[in-house]
């Protein structure tokens, strides 16, 4: 078994007889190549932020007669200690009869030698040499040790080595190459191929942790590698998956992803300003006009909503920056005004809901991997899971769904039918946000939980009871309850629940759960413009809560629109609390509240209020006409008779 790290890009990769590649998240926050063999090492990882210092001490390797240790070992597994997880650095070396080798130039130039260390920081065997006997050194150590780790030189004569080993390749003999960053941006995303899998060669790499064609993490090659050396069971401090092969290999359309990958963090707030400035612009066009004005309330308003699924072209296309903020602006535009245009205020949010949810189904169901690639999707390249709904999206698809389901309803009254259609198109959205194959989200479902049962509560008839609150607040859980069942029976087990929270082998790891999700969330709260920006949200909040009727004004009397508002503020704060991303969801939130109050608020001159839209209720502007046997006691009582004149 071989492991070498090699300055190769995809078609050095490629070319490799018998290999399968694929692009590896190589951190999870900063990057740092001592970071990434610590965590392969480790077969776990946490964000850098969740450690005491973000960056690991140096490691490097230091001989003392025959044998060789890490410096910087101890510094490093103390810092292990510290985190908020179960981490034992060394764990993979340790696992192995024998311990591990260690292959390279000279101690200088062996930077990754820290990947052959035991628990201890001792290496079990080392070669150290002039470069042209590298290979030569590598098979000698192969037929003494079970895992051998190795540095290729850079350049022509780390090619031809790198070539030269795949050519020498035994039958049933592994061979993984994982290309060498010393340096990069905030995180990192490196080529990686593995020769010798089950599946053969001129495939795509894929495993259980990404559930995405052409993506793998950095400690999925741990259970790899002891998976085949015949180690079992796995140690269960062990979070990876065993890689896999997932349809052929397409070179050109994984350099396009690895592409893509990259440039989604830096286009996504940029995309928002050209959306946010389009609506400027047509609302500024049609300030002249009142019913201008309302038709472009309304028509920005539902471009947001239409966000979603908008950004889903571009990925698709993959053009350069200026023209996907262009497309994603007219496109959501256009989409806003053809549903003004089709469907009557205030039902208009149900058609953008419907779609998100089913473009985001279809797309995660059929493997196209476009939320993946579009700039709402996760972010792989800090880390983030690559496959399921993205932290960023979760609440905003609650407040959506939810002014979907108020504006079907509408006008609604309370009842038993209208708290049931709220009840059901909550459990619809949980599913597809906790499904294993779609959303992937523990959190999404506590805050779908949470704001579609108090959506609910507010529908049916009579007051709110003890029961009933009760029933609100346990509803997170019951919605945890299903998402385990979920998973076990149709996942197998391999969740992002299972793996996080059911396979928690004591309290204290389940702290470590809890406790690393709240840390990462306050330094989130932390970053950038987070702080002012969730000032922001909570004052907007806190204002909308002060003078609710008058925020509420056009829909006040409808019950489904006040429910669905409440249940998506309560969605984000629940969604702040839960998720390690934190203030971003109640931000979200806040936004995507704001959008819909937004179109609310354009409501058309023409459509009449919703109290005379209501059975039973009639508006003060348009008093229904009395009728004959309304007036008969006013005509039998004189005195009545005389007021009525008077009127």
């Amino acid at each position: 078994m071989l492991v070498v790290f090699a300055a190769a890009g995809e078609s050095q990769l490629a070319g490799l007889p018998g290999a399968s590649v694929g692009i590896m998240s190589a951190s999870q926050g900063l990057y740092s190549s001592d970071q990434l063999l610590l965590d392969i090492g480790q077969g776990a990882r946490i964000a850098s932020s969740a450690y005491t210092t973000p960056q690991p001490p140096a490691l490097s390797l230091a001989l003392s007669g025959a044998r060789a240790r890490i410096v910087g070992w101890q510094a490093a597994r103390r810092r292990a200690q510290a985190a908020p997880q179960l981490l034992r650095p060394g764990l993979l070396a340790s696992a192995i009869p024998g311990g591990a080798a260690y292959a390279g130039i000279d101690a200088a130039t062996s930077t990754d030698a820290a990947l052959a260390a035991g628990r201890g920081g001792q290496l079990a065997a080392v070669s150290l040499g002039p470069a042209p006997t590298l290979v030569p050194r590598i098979a000698a150590l192969m037929r003494s040790k079970r895992l051998v780790i190795a540095d290729l030189p850079a350049g022509a004569e780390g090619r031809a080595d790198l070539r030269a080993l795949g050519r020498e390749r035994s039958a049933g003999e592994l061979l993984v190459v994982v290309q060498r960053v010393a340096h990069g941006p905030a995180g990192q995303l490196l080529w990686t191929a593995v020769a010798g899998l089950a599946g053969g060669g001129g495939h795509a790499l894929s495993s259980q942790s990404t559930k995405q064609r052409g993506l793998i993490t950095a400690f999925d090659l741990t259970p790899t590698i002891l998976g085949h050396l015949g180690v079992r069971p796995l140690p269960p401090d062990v979070r990876g998956e065993p890689l896999l092969t997932d349809g052929a290999l397409r070179p050109a359309s994984l350099r396009g992803l690895m592409a893509r990958l990259r440039v989604i963090g830096a286009r996504r707030l940029p995309a928002l300003g050209w959306l946010l400035a389009a609506w400027a612009l047509l609302a500024a066009l049609a300030s002249s006009w009142r019913r201008a004005r309302n038709w472009a309330l309304r028509v920005g308003a539902l471009g947001v909503l239409w966000a979603p699924v908008a950004v889903l072209l571009p990925a698709a296309l993959e053009p350069r920056a200026a023209i996907e903020y262009a497309t994603i602006a007219l496109l959501c535009l256009a989409l806003g005004a053809l549903t003004d245009a089709l469907v009557r205020w205030p039902r208009a949010p149900l058609v953008p809901a419907l779609a998100a949810i089913v473009a985001i189904s279809a797309d995660a169901l059929a493997g196209t991997q476009l939320l993946v690639r579009s700039l709402l999707g996760p972010d792989p390249i800090l880390g983030a899971r690559f496959y399921g709904i993205g932290n960023d999206l979760k609440s905003a698809l609650a407040v959506l769904v939810l002014a979907g389901v108020a504006g079907a309803l509408y006008p609604a009254t309370r009842g038993r039918r209208a708290a049931l259609t709220m009840a059901l198109s909550g459990v619809l959205l949980a599913l597809v946000e906790g499904s294993a194959r779609i959303g992937a989200g523990v959190g999404g479902v506590i805050l779908v939980s949470f704001g579609f049962a108090l959506a609910t509560i507010m529908l049916l008839p009579g007051a709110l009871t003890r029961r009933r609150a009760l029933v609100v607040l346990l509803s997170p859980v019951a919605g945890l309850v299903a998402l385990a069942a979920l998973d076990l029976a149709v996942a197998h087990g391999a969740g992002h629940f299972t793996g996080s929270v059911l396979n928690a082998r004591s309290a204290d790891e389940l702290r470590d759960v809890i406790v690393r999700r709240y840390t990462a969330a306050w330094n989130e709260l932390r970053n950038h413009a987070m702080p002012v920006a969730s000032a922001a949200a909570l004052a907007t909040a806190a204002a909308g809560l002060h003078w609710r009727r008058r925020v509420l004004a056009p829909v006040a009397s409808d019950l489904a629109w006040r429910a669905a508002l409440t249940g998506g503020l309560a969605a984000g704060l629940v969604g702040a609390l839960v998720e390690d991303s934190g203030p971003v969801l109640f931000v979200v939130a806040t936004f995507t509240l704001g959008c819909v109050l937004s179109y609310i608020w354009g409501k058309p001159r023409a459509v009449p209020d919703a109290e005379n839209a209501s059975p039973g209720m009639h508006s003060r502007s348009h008093p229904t006409p009395l009728r004959a046997d309304t007036l008969a006691p006013i005509k039998a009582c004189p005195a009545a008779r005389a007021t009525h004149s008077r009127r």
